[in-house]
């Protein structure tokens, strides 16, 4: 009786022991949860922007730890008006079941800002958002315990990034960048680059500077011609050596005018129409789509390429 007692109370404590390893390796590690990934851009950031300060799904579980197939964390930024929640409500959830620990902040955003204004972020100086993502990543580091991270950015979220990159000490924490929708030489819409250029050349500056610096200091950085830009691009290139970039842009973009503004000398640059020219994607649905997406997961694993898919993808709502 004796023996067979001993005996079951070895089982279960095998038993035991083997459980708590598979629940401690899966803790840890990057989600086994296979998460809902949608397709469309429109609908899923106006239901995501009733959430006050939520987290998108499969990201900022600060238990993850990185594998030995993905390494690196992936830090997600969003672009002009967007947040953490509402801008990735795709790329979070995909990346967290491809294997990825997956992390996104909200920048931009002036103190006291009261809601619903404080669910819109990039709004500040770019220079102050880049303080803001370097602690981020900084953060996500000391979690993690990895030594890089990749940056995945949309809009103005693939360019203040980079003053991180070129200016903040963190060229040596990036090692890819992946950029959706990218501004790299400003962009000019309905003109607007143009009347800025002209207020600096009758010496309105302190005007217009007075006037939407408080509001919205990022707003006329990302015209080209800024002041911002001239910083970035100093040497001749905003590339930082060690990185590697990646840039998909679609010819329906409405807001980088013209769309080959994303375009960039020395940086692998993919125009998805060249790919599929079934994807009306403009410059918010980009966020959202499945041939961008494909591009973005090879982008991240090069050693392990997929196919990039061609379907109808509509303007908004994708499809």
């Amino acid at each position: 009786m004796r023996r067979r007692t001993t005996l079951f109370v070895s089982v279960v404590a095998v038993a035991t022991l083997a459980l708590s390893a598979l629940v401690g390796s899966t803790s840890a590690g990057a989600s086994t949860h296979k998460y809902p990934v949608p397709y469309t851009f429109l609908t899923s950031a106006l239901l995501a922007g009733a959430q006050v300060d939520a987290d998108p799904p499969g990201a900022n579980i600060w238990t993850c730890k990185p594998s030995a197939a993905h390494p690196r964390p992936v830090v997600l930024v969003h672009g002009l008006l967007g947040n953490k929640n509402t801008n990735w409500q795709t790329y979070a959830p995909l990346l967290a079941n491809n294997g990825y620990c997956v992390f996104a902040l909200t920048y931009g955003v002036a103190p006291g800002t009261p809601l619903p204004l404080s669910q819109l972020g990039g709004f500040t100086r770019m220079e102050a958002s880049a303080l803001e993502l370097a602690a981020f990543v900084t953060k996500v580091l000391a979690r993690t315990q990895a030594n890089k991270v990749d940056i995945l950015g949309h809009s103005e979220g693939t360019q203040m990034p980079d003053y991180y990159a070129k200016f903040l000490g963190g060229a040596a924490k990036i090692d890819k960048y992946v950029s959706l929708a990218p501004i790299w030489h400003g962009t000019n819409p309905a003109g607007l680059a143009s009347l800025n250029q002209l207020a600096h050349l009758y010496e309105f500056d302190a005007l217009s500077n007075g006037v939407f610096a408080p509001y919205f200091g990022s707003g006329t950085e990302l015209l080209t011609g800024s002041a911002f830009y001239a910083k970035l691009r100093s040497g001749d290139t905003p590339v930082v050596k060690g990185i590697t970039y990646t840039n998909i842009v679609t010819r329906y973009d409405e807001l980088v005018a013209p769309y080959t503004g994303g375009i960039q000398a020395g940086m692998r640059n993919i125009v998805v129409q060249d790919q599929c020219a079934l994807d009306f994607s403009e410059h918010f649905q980009i966020a959202a789509d499945p041939i961008a997406a494909a591009d973005v997961l090879n982008a991240l694993d090069p050693a392990h390429p997929r196919p990039v898919p061609c379907r109808l993808v509509l303007p908004f709502v994708g499809g």
